[in-house]
């Protein structure tokens, strides 16, 4: 068996130090993006009788009143009117006599919150760190590699979809995510057409099913 001469041991080492914090760095650059995205939890509700959705005249309203002023809010209420239109609703134009007509009432909560820790921070050592995150690498690289956790968006929108003349709720969704702060998708203008967009999908959906749209 031939066995390869190491000239320089030193740089050897060196070497396989640089390629394995490499793979670390790769492999935390990995782990950050995948926080970053989440699959939108959707649940839908409708009335025995659903003959009467998507068609006919609609128009999206806030659950709260107050909200009707919010730039945020009309930013997700211009989201679910389009999710709306390419279903077959379309809203009433200025003047137009209008007689039956349904309302999509739409609520918006958005919450910051700061994860904590668990146990202790990783400190990957020889033989590796079962640690908060359990990397387990064991790289020796004697370096703490426990930032401080980025702060979770969470989302949650309520659209119920209410027979004008009588009041009578014909469809409610429900739909919910969570992501980084720094994620693109929480950003209020993409974060509201990923969440319409995923509470529409396959309009009115199945009543009482829970599913998770990436």
């Amino acid at each position: 068996m031939i066995r390869p001469t190491i000239r320089n041991p030193k740089s050897a080492r060196s070497l396989r130090s640089i390629a394995l914090a490499c793979g670390l760095t790769a492999a935390l650059a990995l782990g950050g993006c995948a926080a970053q995205v989440g699959p939108v939890e959707v649940t839908r509700f409708s009335a025995p009788d659903a003959s009467m959705l998507g068609q006919g005249l609609i128009r999206v309203d806030p659950a709260n009143p107050q909200d009707a002023s919010s730039l945020e809010f009309r930013t997700y209420a211009a989201a679910v009117a389009q999710e709306l239109a390419k279903l077959g609703y379309r809203q009433a134009l200025p003047g137009e006599t209008v007689g039956n007509t349904q309302v999509a009432v739409l609520s918006v909560e958005r919450q910051v919150h700061q994860p904590g820790r668990q146990g202790s921070p990783v400190s990957v050592g020889v033989g590796g760190s079962t640690g908060s995150y359990g990397s387990g690498l064991g790289l020796g690289l004697g370096i703490n590699l426990a930032g401080k956790p980025q702060d979770q968006v969470e989302t949650r929108m309520q659209v119920m979809i209410k027979d004008r003349p009588d009041g009578r709720t014909l469809w409610e969704g429900r739909a919910s995510f969570t992501v980084g702060s720094k994620a693109p998708t929480a950003q209020t203008s993409l974060g509201a057409a990923k969440m319409a967009e995923a509470l529409f999908r396959g309009f009115p959906g199945r009543s009482g099913e829970t599913i998770l749209v990436k």
